[in-house]
C-alpha cells in the first residue's frame, strides 16, 4: 500500500430481525438514525491513543483589508485585533446601500480579512496525523499553515479540511495558521451572508492509521416487514508504506 492512501477495507453487514409488522415509518426513521451513530474504534498494533477533537476558537488575531505578506510564518501581526471565533466583521461594520453587496446583500460592509493563529504542540503529537477542520468561512478562503499553501475552498458554506501533518513543528517552537478570506466580489448575493470564519474550526488529532474523514459508510441495501440487513463500510487512511496490522471494532 502506497503512502497517504485511502482504502476500503472493511465492510460489516448484519441481519436485524423481529421487527413488528406494525412498525411505522418514523419507527423506521429513528432506528436508522440510531444506527448512524454506531461509533468506530481502531486499534493497531502500536496501541494508538483515541482520536482528540480540540477546539480552536481562542486565540486568533484578525486584519481588515489585504497584506499579501501575512501567510508567512515569521509576519508581524502584534498590531492585530485579537478575537474569539466564530467572527462576521460585516455585522460590526454600518448599514449603506452603498455598499458594494448592495441592499439585496445586506447593505453591509464586505472585503477582504485575514486571520491567524499561533500555537504550540506537545511532542508526544509528533508521531500522529494532525487536521484543521473548518466548519464554514465566507468565503473564497485560503489557508496556510507555517508559510506552506495549503488550498482554496470558493464555497462558503461547505466544511474542509487540510493535513498539516508535513509542516508543523514540536515543542517550543511555534507554529502559524493564516487564513484570507475574500468576499470583495459583489454583488453575488440574494441575502446576507457575512463574512469570516463564521462557523467552528477544530485540530484534530489521531493516528497514523485512522478512519478516513467522512470514511463510516452505512446503507440499509434490504428492508422488508420483519428483518433489515445493514452494511457498514468503513475507509481507512495510513500515512506510511510499511504494512499494519489493524483491528476495528464497532460497538
Amino acid at each position: 500500500m502506497k503512502s497517504n492512501r485511502s482504502m476500503s477495507i472493511f465492510s460489516y453487514t448484519k441481519q436485524v430481525r423481529g421487527f413488528r409488522k406494525s412498525m411505522k415509518p418514523t419507527n423506521w426513521f429513528h432506528t436508522i438514525l440510531f444506527l448512524l451513530l454506531i461509533p468506530v474504534t481502531i486499534y493497531s498494533c502500536s496501541h494508538q491513543s483515541a482520536r482528540q477533537i480540540i477546539d480552536f476558537m481562542s486565540g486568533w488575531r484578525f486584519r481588515l483589508g489585504d497584506d499579501t505578506l501575512a501567510y508567512h510564518q515569521d509576519y508581524d501581526d502584534s498590531g492585530w485585533r485579537v478575537l474569539n471565533l466564530s467572527h462576521d466583521w460585516g455585522i460590526e461594520g454600518a448599514f449603506s446601500k452603498d455598499h458594494p453587496a448592495r441592499p439585496e446583500g445586506g447593505g453591509l460592509p464586505t472585503g477582504i480579512g485575514w486571520y491567524r493563529k499561533t500555537f504550540t504542540l506537545h511532542k508526544a503529537a509528533k508521531d500522529k496525523t494532525l487536521f484543521a477542520d473548518f466548519d464554514g468561512v465566507y468565503r473564497n478562503s485560503e489557508v496556510w499553515i507555517n508559510g506552506h499553501h495549503l488550498g482554496k475552498r470558493p464555497n462558503g458554506y461547505i466544511s474542509f479540511r487540510y493535513d498539516l501533518t508535513p509542516y508543523l513543528h514540536f515543542g517550543k517552537e511555534k507554529n502559524v495558521l493564516a487564513v484570507r478570506v475574500d468576499n470583495s466580489g459583489q454583488p453575488h448575493s440574494r441575502w446576507y451572508t457575512g463574512s469570516g470564519i463564521y462557523r467552528n474550526v477544530w485540530l484534530v488529532i489521531t493516528g497514523r492509521v485512522h478512519v478516513d474523514h467522512w470514511g463510516t459508510f452505512i446503507t440499509t441495501p434490504e428492508i422488508s416487514e420483519h428483518s433489515a440487513r445493514i452494511s457498514l463500510n468503513i475507509k481507512l487512511h495510513k500515512r506510511f508504506q510499511d504494512p499494519a496490522t489493524v483491528s476495528i471494532i464497532s460497538k
